[in-house]
């Protein structure tokens, strides 16, 4: 020590503050990691030799160099020496496996850095052995180990050979370190290489400052030995205490530096534990870590450097702590706090009940506010898109963006097969195609995939977080499936109550028709004919009067049943939805369409059959629909037009069922609700996992496709 309190204090905190990090850091990145590879137990032996160097720094100055036996001074001294040598070669493989050495065979950062990697290996084995060598000397000097003296004390151009030999060694293992994260291999991770890119200056500053302190060093070395030929180490020392103890500061300094550099790098973008994301959580603990070592270098170095008695340390201690415990616990109890405020937003009730019962139309539900609180207050995203897919798009309807004057979100089309293998995995996307979005998150269902998230860059340039991304997709997963339920709800009550109302018309235009029209057309047919047979005329024209009015009955009664809904019930499960969607269109329809062509492939005849009934049926009434349709709008009031229906039936990975008329198109029809009836069975497909795909041409054509997927939908639809 240098007897200059302030002096003293410094150095004591200092390196306590670096031992409390860097066992931090190694217990961090082994606990935390997602594979404990050799490349993290290599970063985690690393950090702990860093601190165990410190921890053997921390003894020899509270103990004192004068006052250390000569034991004592050995064992404190290899312990120091170990991870001295070691560590430069620590750093250099884990920078080495950070930046994808062995990532991928023969690539660039293998081809140049495999010699390199050869030679540091055989100065790291030849310095651990001249160490060895060197406790055997200073433990047992014997005469007979004179020569093995006289080797370690050579020197060339009176530079002693170890010394220029570890000077040149660290001075190889950090300039390749540089080397290698400056020109990275590939990254297997989903965001590896954008961390990796993120995280660079702060490793690279880490280096260059271990630059730094190895030339610090290497000067500190060869003015020790270069003195050591007149006088003593001790003397040295006892000469030079003052400049020897700024020395050690500065050095210390500069490696506390390093360690808050390499600590933000493990805590803001996981350089070392492999996650795909960084995790909020792991950035407030490393806050806490920092505080606590400044805290506790602070007092607890103080205390040392005065010689303050060993209870009064121990009670600081325990005081320290406790407060520190505290603190910890009133910043864990406010974050909570603020974690729930933040989620009330998406656990409120949207009231769906009360929207569906309610005597007025349906509303929509509110899903804008909760999302755009999930991208302000959670993600902190600049833009963000959420979009449904498969059967989920057509109930969702269009996208939801952040703000509201993003741009419009262009096609997904081209996005959908990118998340195939990746069910969890967030991809990179190019800006300019998806409207300042640069990360796609998929969204999924017991059905498969069911949307997408899409976010723009954070508001202050960060990565998003492990906890932000899982948040984002749980809640956006809901509001996708509260939202498709909602509508499929909304669209079911709509639909319910059309009902209702036409079967009140009907029921009152029946009652109607048959008091008002009909029973008095009967009633005049009854009486002519009776009032011919009593006067016993031929009753020609009475009989023909009654006859017209018994046929004007009968063709009122015909068409009062045509309006009225039919119940029959297709024997779907018995012969087969294909089977019984021939009979129906050659049955009811064959007189409608001039031609009606089929082509259903073995494969989707197949699949057809392993389709749940539920699912069947609700297939079966949606394509009778679609039928129904195209021949009661598809000339459009044009008595004389032509009209031709195809029906095709094929399978890939769903059943597709493909039917199109030549007709006028939707939107050009003179009957009115044209189109409507599709609504309940595009509800009803959604329900079983499929989905009503509608493409049309004015004059030209009419094509609706149901896609009905197999597996797992189907499954799903037997077991509800």
């Amino acid at each position: 020590m240098s007897d200059i309190l302030l002096l003293d204090w410094a150095i004591m905190a200092v390196s306590l503050f670096n031992t409390i990090l860097l066992t931090w850091l190694g217990l961090t990145v082994v606990f935390n990691s997602e594979r404990r590879d050799w490349g993290v137990w290599i970063a985690t032996v690393g950090l702990l030799l860093g601190a165990l160097f410190f921890v053997s720094h921390t003894a020899i100055i509270g103990l004192g160099l004068t006052s250390l036996t000569w034991r004592n001074m050995i064992f404190w001294w290899t312990v120091g020496l170990v991870p001295a040598i070691m560590l430069p070669y620590a750093w250099y493989i884990i920078m080495l496996w950070y930046a994808g050495y062995w990532n991928v065979p023969r690539n660039r950062l293998h081809q140049r850095q495999r010699i390199w990697l050869t030679i540091i290996t055989g100065m790291l084995l030849f310095g651990l052995v001249a160490l060895f060598a060197g406790v055997v000397l200073l433990a047992f000097p014997a005469p007979e180990l004179n020569p093995l003296r006289g080797f370690i004390r050579y020197s060339i151009a009176g530079i002693p050979l170890l010394a220029a030999g570890y000077s040149a060694y660290v001075l190889l293992c950090i300039g390749l370190s540089l080397d290698a994260l400056r020109q990275p291999a590939a990254s297997r991770r989903v965001m590896g290489l954008v961390a990796r890119r993120r995280a660079q200056p702060w490793l690279s500053s880490a280096s260059l400052a271990l630059m730094v302190v190895t030339l610090l060093v290497t000067g500190v070395v060869l003015w020790i030995v270069q003195d050591a030929r007149q006088r003593t180490f001790l003397e040295i020392y006892l000469e030079a205490q003052l400049t020897i103890a700024i020395l050690d500061l500065l050095i210390s300094g500069i490696i506390a530096v390093v360690i808050v550099l390499l600590g933000r790098a493990v805590v803001s973008y996981e350089v070392f534990t492999g996650k795909t994301l960084p995790r909020g959580g792991l950035k407030r603990q490393w806050r806490q870590a920092v505080m606590l070592a400044i805290g506790y270098g602070i007092a607890i170095g103080g205390t040392i450097a005065i010689q303050l008695r060993s209870l009064y340390s121990l009670l600081l201690t325990a005081m320290l702590m406790t407060f520190f415990f505290a603190m910890v616990s009133w910043r864990t109890f406010t974050e909570r706090e603020q974690y729930i405020s933040r989620l009330r937003p998406f656990v409120a009730s949207n009231r769906l009940v009360e929207q569906l019962i309610a005597q007025t139309d349906p509303q929509e539900v509110d899903f804008i506010t909760p999302f755009y609180a999930l991208c302000a207050d959670v993600l902190d995203a600049r833009v963000a898109y959420l979009a449904a897919l498969g059967p989920m798009a057509p109930l969702v309807g269009q996208p939801i963006r952040y703000p509201a004057s993003a741009p419009p979100l262009p096609s997904l089309a081209n996005i959908t097969h990118r998340f195939s293998g990746a069910e969890h995995e967030m991809i990179s996307l190019d800006a300019d195609e998806f409207g300042a979005a640069v990360w796609a998150i998929p969204l999924w269902s017991e059905r498969g995939l069911s949307g997408v998230l899409l976010l723009g860059e954070k508001s202050d340039r960060g990565l998003y977080t492990q906890e932000e991304i899982e948040i984002a997709r749980v809640i956006s997963e809901r509001l996708i499936d509260t939202h498709a339920s909602a509508e499929m709800s909304r669209r079911l009550m709509e639909i319910q109550r059309q009902r209702l109302a036409q079967s009140q018309i009907i029921d009152q235009k029946t009652r109607r028709v048959l008091h008002d029209d009909i029973l008095p057309d009967i009633q005049a047919a009854l009486i002519a004919l009776s009032s011919a047979a009593t006067n016993g005329q031929s009753g020609n024209e009475k009989t023909e009067r009654a006859l017209k009015l018994m046929t004007d009955a009968h063709k009122q009664i015909s068409d009062l049943l045509h309006d009225m809904p039919t119940t029959t019930a297709p024997e779907v499960a018995r012969l087969g939805f294909v089977t019984a969607f021939q009979r129906i269109v050659e049955n009811d329809f064959s007189t409608v369409f001039d031609a009606v062509h089929w082509q259903i492939s073995t494969e989707a005849q197949e699949a057809a059959k392993t389709l749940p009934t539920l699912t069947a049926e609700v297939v079966f009434y949606a394509a009778r629909e679609v039928v129904r349709n195209a021949a009661k709008h598809g000339r459009g009031g044009q008595v004389e037009r032509p009209l031709t229906l195809k029906i095709n039936m094929q399978y890939t990975n769903q059943l597709a069922i493909t039917i199109t008329d030549d007709g006028v198109g939707l939107g050009n029809s003179n009957t009115a609700g044209s189109g409507q009836g599709l609504a309940l069975h595009s509800t009803m497909m959604a329900v079983v996992g499929g989905e009503v795909v509608v493409d049309t041409a004015a004059h030209q054509f009419t094509r609706v496709t149901l896609n009905v997927p197999t597996t797992p939908a189907a499954a799903f639809a037997s077991s509800a």
